[in-house]
């Protein structure tokens, strides 16, 4: 009966799936079946560290060990070696054989093969990082956004330059907005499912401007439906650059043409006066012909001097400016246009005699445009009864700050944001999209900066910051242009 047992037994084990072995307290294999034989050759007076890993000692995390300690059952993982040098990738499971009395006299350990599984596995680890790098280090912007607009997942490029916050909307996120775009292509892509285009003007967490060719995709489950959208942002600011600053010279010669021809209107008009002046011995009637033709030669000096500033970087033309003389001669231009528009325009005397070394017709342009924008701010403001700019400056160890404060109509964080750029006006029709631009590129060239603190519907201050001196960087650098210039 004894033997009877123990051969059904034997071929019960046999017939299990995998390896099975059987163990006493020392670790020594006292049964195992055909399967494990087979992979590990005899185990007669030979322990499991030996035939498995192919050890001089027991293993430091063993289940055998842990299953005689406790009486339960464990489980875990191993990587073991057969007899022709192959590893095997196995799941283990223990379980205790007791006695009569209930004692643990012996351990069933079963170990099933999942090598092939393990394989895909890594396969699959091995394509989620491969599939992760790309997505991390691919040299655009790239968000994946759900129905609520919410970023859920962003790559590198677009964490360092946007500061990325999953769960913050995207458009709190490329453009500082309160609400969403219009058009958003991702909740069209989430209506109609397919692929859409467009350019846009995004806003870094620095404050830069990019331009962004923007193309939406659509994630779909195992049943077609879309569960989230790939939104991925090429960066072709350089591009916009380079061709903005082709449309600038163009758009600038085509905005003075007109000027330009009234201007030589009148020149031709003066020289009508100095003519018939020389023929009728008038001297008079010279006197005034001559006096336009200077007025327009140089206002039209003035015209091709912009059109050089704005065409090509070049280096100002620096000249000592009393800082005093300087405002009194902004508000004695400007304010002729604030009367006019019945806007108050303060000027807060400055009392130092401080010198400015800077280019001073490029200077007071820039002025003038500041001055300009707060004094329409002001003209399109309906909801106050009166409006007021104010000119003032302020002394500095080695910079002067001037500041244009007004009560107008006031920005919002996008338009702030936005106002230096290039054609980009908050006046529709009435703008250009050059005052302001041309304001900062003025005070960039200066080695200075211009910022706009703004609010809606209360008003905007423009602060300027320019250097007293040209900064020694600057002269070392202009010097070695000249010397260059001189040897060719």
């Amino acid at each position: 009966m004894e033997n009877l047992r123990r051969r059904y037994s034997d071929k019960i084990l046999d017939a299990i799936p995998g390896y099975v072995s059987v163990q006493d307290r020392e670790f020594r294999l006292t049964a195992a079946n055909d399967a494990f034989r087979k992979d590990f050759g005899d185990i007669e007076g030979r322990y499991c560290y030996q035939v498995y890993k192919q050890r001089p000692e027991k293993c430091e995390n063993c289940p055998v060990e842990r299953t005689f300690r406790d009486g339960q059952k464990h489980q875990g993982e191993e990587i073991v070696r057969t007899n022709d040098g192959r590893e095997v990738h196995v799941l283990v499971y223990t379980t205790p054989i007791r006695n009569e009395s209930g004692e643990v006299t012996d351990v069933i350990e079963m170990s099933t093969d999942v090598t092939e599984l393990k394989n895909l596995h890594n396969q699959l680890t091995e394509s989620r990082r491969r599939y992760r790098q790309l997505f991390e280090e691919v040299p655009c912007f790239i968000s994946i956004q759900d129905r609520d607009l919410r970023i859920v997942e962003a790559n590198r490029l677009h964490r360092e330059a946007f500061g990325t916050s999953y769960g913050s909307k995207c458009y709190e996120v490329y453009k500082h907005r309160t609400e969403e775009c219009y058009p958003c292509l991702v909740k069209k892509t989430f209506d109609d499912g397919e692929t859409h285009i467009h350019e846009e003007v995004v806003t870094s967490k620095a404050g830069q401007k990019i331009n962004v060719l923007v193309s939406t995709m659509p994630i779909k489950n195992q049943n077609g439906e879309i569960e989230s959208v790939i939104e991925m942002s090429m960066d072709i600011t350089q591009i916009r650059q380079l061709q903005s600053k082709l449309e600038s010279i163009g758009l600038l010669i085509g905005s003075i043409s007109h000027g330009l021809k009234g201007l030589l209107s009148s020149l031709d008009g003066g020289f009508y006066l100095v003519n018939t002046g020389l023929e009728k011995n008038n001297e008079e009637r010279v006197k005034k012909g001559w006096e336009i033709a200077q007025r327009n030669v140089e206002r039209i000096r003035s015209m091709v001097l912009d059109i050089l500033y704005y065409a090509k970087d070049r280096e100002p033309a620096r000249e000592p400016i009393s800082v005093s003389d300087l405002t009194k001669e902004i508000y004695g231009i400007m304010t002729p246009k604030a009367e006019k528009l019945n806007i108050k325009l303060e000027l807060i005397n400055y009392e130092e005699d401080e010198i400015l070394e800077a280019d001073h017709k490029a200077i007071r342009s820039m002025f003038v445009n500041l001055v300009e924008n707060s004094l329409d701010a002001c003209r399109v403001d309906d909801k106050k009864d009166e409006h007021k700019v104010v000119i003032s400056a302020r002394n500095h160890p080695d910079l002067l700050e001037f500041e244009i404060a007004d009560n107008g109509i006031g920005m919002d964080q996008e338009t702030r944001e936005k106002a230096f750029s290039l054609f980009f006006s908050s006046k529709g029709t009435e703008g250009t999209g050059l005052g302001l631009f041309i304001a900062n590129k003025i005070a960039q060239e200066h080695g200075g900066s211009i910022v706009v603190e703004s609010e809606e519907n209360k008003g905007t201050r423009f602060h300027v910051k320019l250097p007293k001196k040209r900064l020694e960087k600057d002269r070392k650098e202009f010097d070695t242009e000249v010397e260059e210039e001189e040897k060719e």
